[in-house]
C-alpha cells in the first residue's frame, strides 16, 4: 500500500508566515506600496518635482501643497516620490551587488582554504573594523560621485560583512557527501562553488540582502546628506534633509520631518521584514 506524502505548498506557507508574522506583512505591505509609488512616480506625483515656484516657496502642508514646500517652492511630496525611486534604486543595486560579491568570495575562500583562506580573512578582517559610513565615504572620496558610483561604494562597504556571514555557513557545506561526490567525479572548483555550495547558503545570504536594504537607504541617505551621494537637484531624501537643516528647521519644520519619516518607516520596515525571514529561515529558531 503506497502513501502519497504531500509536500507544502506555497501558499500553506505564506498564510503560516502571515500567521506567526503579521509585523512583517504589513512592513512588506508597506515597501510595497513604496515599490509602487517608485515605479509610477510620474502618474502619481501631483507636480514636477524639479519645477520651482517662487511665489509658493515655504507653503505650510496645505489642500494646494499636502506636505508642503520646500525653499524653491517645490512640492515635497512630489519629491518624496521620486525620491523613493533613488532610495530603492541604490538600495536594491549597492545590496543586492555587495551581497552577491560577498557571498560568491566567502563560498571560495571556505571551499580553498589554507594560504587563499588566510588571505582573504585578513583582508576582511581589516575592512570590516572600519565602520560601514566611513568605509562607504572612502569609496566615494576614491571612486567620485555619482548614482554609479554611489552604488559601487556601498555595495563594496557591504561585501565584507557578507563573506564572513556566508563562509561560516559554506564551510559546513565543504565537506557535505554531494560536495565530496562531485570532486569525486572530476567537477572543478568553481562548478562545485557556483553548482553544488552556493545554492545551499542561500538562508543567510537573503538574511543578509534584506538587512542591507535598509542600511544601504540609510547610507545613501546620509552620503546625499553630507554632499557626497547624490546631487541637485535629483530629489532624494537625504538631500531634502540637507536642504530642511539649521537655516528652516524652524521656519519650515515639515521640510526635514516628512523626508526623516520616510528613511525611518523604509528602514524600520526592511529590518522587521529581515528580522522575520532571518527566523523564518533559521533551523535552529523553528518551532
Amino acid at each position: 500500500m503506497w502513501v502519497a506524502l504531500s509536500r507544502p505548498r506555497p501558499r500553506g506557507r505564506l498564510s503560516r508566515f502571515a500567521r506567526r508574522y503579521p509585523v512583517a506583512v504589513a512592513a512588506a505591505a508597506f515597501l510595497a506600496l513604496l515599490g509602487v509609488a517608485a515605479l509610477f512616480a510620474p502618474w502619481i506625483a501631483p507636480y514636477d518635482p524639479l519645477a520651482n515656484d517662487y511665489l509658493s516657496m515655504f507653503s505650510p502642508p496645505g489642500p494646494k501643497h499636502w506636505l508642503g514646500t520646500d525653499s524653491f517652492g517645490r512640492d515635497i511630496l512630489s519629491r518624496l516620490i521620486f525620491g523613493s525611486r533613488t532610495a530603492l534604486l541604490v538600495g536594491l543595486s549597492s545590496s543586492v551587488i555587495g551581497a552577491t560579491v560577498g557571498a560568491v568570495v566567502g563560498v571560495a575562500s571556505a571551499y580553498f582554504g589554507g594560504t587563499v583562506d588566510l588571505v582573504i580573512q585578513r583582508v576582511t578582517d581589516i575592512l570590516v573594523s572600519f565602520p560601514l559610513i566611513v568605509l562607504a565615504m572612502a569609496m566615494v572620496a576614491i571612486l567620485g560621485s555619482g548614482t554609479a558610483n554611489l552604488v559601487a561604494a556601498i555595495a563594496l562597504s557591504f561585501a565584507p560583512r557578507a563573506e564572513l556571514v556566508v563562509r561560516s555557513s559554506a564551510l559546513q557545506v565543504r565537506h557535505t557527501t554531494y560536495v565530496e561526490a562531485a570532486r569525486a567525479v572530476g567537477a572543478g572548483p568553481w562548478r562545485i562553488i557556483l553548482r553544488h555550495m552556493l545554492p545551499n547558503v542561500m538562508a543567510p545570504y537573503l538574511v543578509m540582502l534584506t538587512a542591507f536594504l535598509g542600511q544601504a537607504i540609510l547610507l545613501e541617505a546620509s552620503l546625499s546628506f553630507l554632499g557626497l551621494g547624490v546631487a541637485e537637484p535629483t530629489p532624494a531624501w537625504g538631500l531634502m534633509l540637507s536642504g530642511a537643516a539649521v537655516d528652516f528647521v524652524q521656519k519650515a519644520p515639515w521640510m526635514a520631518v516628512f523626508p526623516g519619516l520616510a528613511i525611518t518607516l523604509t528602514v524600520l520596515a526592511f529590518n522587521v521584514l529581515g528580522d522575520a525571514l532571518r527566523d523564518a529561515l533559521d533551523p535552529k529558531l523553528r518551532v
